[in-house]
């Protein structure tokens, strides 16, 4: 794998150096700031992919319409929304600024991720067991054991790869006697595993301790442990021929003691070519493990069966599986873009609404003081310029900065009043503008009064919205609020169930 984030990032070097030239400094000096180290690069790199794509064969002739036409659409539809959030930028400008974004993110994220792969993989491959092909560092005492993975190349024969653990140093044999008993038990008919009869038996055997629903303590003692342990285990790997061994059952109940007795034929097993090649490996290393167990260096076998064998260490390579997390990671990121987008809409809809009441109120106590709509709307927007070095951008007053640059560049009050409510998208908006377009074509002395009415009735329709809103809250707060219950009766129950133990 490290050669495939080696590639990889070399075609991110080269692809930084071809878009070395790319202009972005018009993106650059709209962005408030960085999101991330390294943008500009990435930019670079994203604007230039950009345009090789427009170049591709399909853009620029008819052969695929249908996709174009699709992807047209996409734009404008995507224009569209962008402009809604921020009308003081162009279209096309937004765009573009758009797409170079999702494409940089895209790129950055596979660029970390594939660094953080080939720092993993570096990682891995520098905790190495295998000194000098034939050398392993034993574990000091107490340290336990070390699980390796090795390679074994014998001479004329197929590598092949085994998994050995290699004891800690141990101490001197006066010190290193230790007796294991286990106790295991059962019946004819329950110990014979994964074997068929106890007259053929090449499998480990299955003893129990208890049978359910009698009260004896049963513990089994073998004619030849090293043919079956008291814990079942079958060792029949160096056996050649058939081996009867006498299994007895003690089965004791307070001071009464019963003993019965089962004969167990123990069976060689059946190797197969590819295991016997195994078993002699692992004979091989179990031998050499045993003459240098009081050595701190264990040196690994340089024959197996007059043979020669080289020994590689299987290194553990899991950064693989990162790497394609980062990938997906990258085509999420790039995909949430247009979510984003979707979600800064639903957003901009519940601010405009939070807002309507309070543009009505403001337009009616403007004109109510002597002012045309014209003169309210150019002082709402020279009040918001003011406000809007401390304060964060409100949508409901970029749109009537809008409209104010519409009506000085010489549109109609009629179509700018028109082209808010467009803009607005929104019922409230809408209702807005037809009553003051309205009254601008046919003249009415009520707007005032009707003005009034539209006043209090936003102020009743954002109570409602409040109210709503507030459920909601108290609904999503259930949860919680369950959990904490939940909590408090566990630390009320706990203290008094103990309290009668």
């Amino acid at each position: 794998m490290i050669y495939v984030y080696l590639v990889v990032l070399g075609l991110y070097l080269f692809l930084f150096i071809v878009s070395w030239g790319e202009d972005i400094s018009s993106y650059q000096n709209r962005q408030e700031k960085k999101s991330y180290p390294g943008e500009g690069l990435f930019l670079k790199a994203a604007a230039w992919c950009i345009r090789l794509k427009e170049r591709l064969p399909g853009h620029s002739d008819g052969k695929n319409a249908d996709r174009m036409y699709k992807n047209r659409m996409m734009k404008s539809r995507l224009g569209k929304n962008l402009k809604l959030l921020h009308p003081d930028r162009a279209e096309a400008f937004q765009v573009s600024a758009f797409y170079m974004k999702q494409y940089s993110l895209a790129l950055f994220v596979l660029f970390a991720g594939t660094l953080f792969s080939l720092c993993a993989a570096f990682g891995g491959r520098s905790e190495k067991n295998v000194r000098d092909g034939v050398y392993i560092d034993r574990n000091a005492y107490g340290e336990g054991e070390i699980e390796v993975s090795l390679f074994a190349q014998i001479e004329g024969e197929e590598g092949r790869e085994i998994s050995y653990t290699i004891e800690e140093q141990k101490y001197g044999p006066e010190e290193s006697i230790r007796l294991f008993r286990e106790a295991a038990a059962l019946l004819p008919g329950k110990i014979l595993g994964e074997n068929t009869s106890l007259d053929a038996v090449r499998e480990d055997l299955e003893l129990v301790t208890a049978i359910e629903g009698y009260p004896f303590a049963i513990s089994w003692e073998s004619s030849s442990y090293s043919r079956i342990h008291s814990d079942g285990v079958v060792c029949n790997d160096d056996l050649r021929e058939a081996e009867v061994v006498t299994l007895k059952a003690y089965f004791r109940y307070e001071d009464m003691e019963f003993e019965e007795v089962f004969p167990v034929r123990v069976e060689p097993p059946v190797w197969s070519e590819e295991e016997m090649q195994l078993k002699h490996i692992e004979e091989s290393l179990s031998e050499q493990d045993r003459l240098s167990r009081m050595d701190s260096t264990m040196i690994l076998p340089d024959q197996i069966e007059s043979k020669n064998v080289i020994w590689k260490e299987v290194m553990q390579d899991s950064s693989g599986y990162f790497f394609f997390l980062m990938c997906a990671a990258a085509v999420c990121v790039f995909l949430a873009q247009n979510k984003e987008v979707e979600q800064n809409l639903e957003k901009r809809s519940s601010e405009l609404l939070l807002d309507y009441p309070e543009i009505v109120n403001k337009l009616t106590l403007y004109m109510g003081a002597g002012m045309t709509v014209r003169s309210a709307f150019q002082k709402m927007g020279e009040d918001y310029k003011k406000q809007k070095i401390s304060n964060r951008k409100r949508y409901v007053y970029e749109e009537i900065l809008l409209l104010c640059h519409e009506l000085q560049s010489g549109i109609s009050e009629t179509e700018a009043y028109a082209h808010l409510g467009k803009r607005c998208r929104l019922q409230p908006y809408m209702k807005l503008s037809a009553l003051l377009s309205q009254n601008l074509r046919k003249g009415s002395n009520d707007l005032l009064r009707m003005l009034h009415q539209e006043t209090a009735y936003a102020f009743e329709e954002r109570k409602n919205a409040a109210k709503k809103a507030g459920e909601e809250a108290g609904t999503k707060l259930l949860l919680p609020m369950m959990m904490m219950l939940c909590i408090v009766m566990v630390l009320i129950m706990v203290p008094a169930y103990f309290s009668f133990i």
